[in-house]
């Protein structure tokens, strides 16, 4: 990431993870929030390594990359993935008309299972089929691959279906209320 970038992200989401100093103790300052949280993200290193190396505690590094993922979700979501407008809808069926030769298509639906350390408590909520314990990443993608809509966090347990069904995205498809243009 660029310099530029990281200066134009951080200047999208200070005021949110930017925290106050007290007279027990300095505030971890906005920049490094941001840093330690894209270093998690990008390289997928355990919180016990980032650590290490920048001298946090465990569960501060935690709330860091929570606080700060909370952030980068709320700034940039309605610039990146905005909900559909019916001219949106439009232009993404002439795309996929004019790319894949489907008429009429307005999405392509996937879940893809993300890996993760099984939560106490949870029983078998997270294990899937494949043997493992996850959470549901749902995404309705364009003829270019871009999201359209996405919602993360399903138990792993269920099949693509029923996390499409009781997905939000998946309740404005079923109830006709995601701005679909007329037949």
């Amino acid at each position: 990431m660029s310099q530029d970038s990281f200066r134009d992200l951080l200047s999208r989401v200070e005021g949110s993870i930017r925290r106050q100093d007290t007279r027990l103790r300095r505030a971890i300052p906005p920049e490094e929030r941001l840093l330690v949280t894209l270093r998690f993200l990008a390289t997928g290193e355990s919180l016990s390594s980032l650590h290490f190396q920048y001298r946090l505690g465990i569960s501060t590094l935690s709330g860091i990359v929570v606080d700060t993922c909370r952030a980068l979700w709320n700034v940039l979501r309605e610039e990146f993935i905005p909900v559909p407008t019916v001219d949106m809808w439009r232009e993404i069926s002439k795309t996929f008309l004019n790319v894949c030769d489907f008429p009429n298509c307005l999405g392509a639906v996937d879940g893809k299972h993300i890996r993760i350390v099984k939560p106490a408590r949870t029983g078998s909520e997270f294990f899937n089929y494949k043997k493992y314990f996850s959470v549901v990443l749902m995404a309705i993608a364009d003829a270019e691959c871009r999201f359209i809509a996405v919602d993360i966090g399903a138990f792993g347990r269920g099949n693509d279906s029923q996390t499409f069904k009781s997905s939000d995205m998946g309740r404005r498809v079923y109830g006709n209320n995601f701005n679909f243009p007329p037949p």
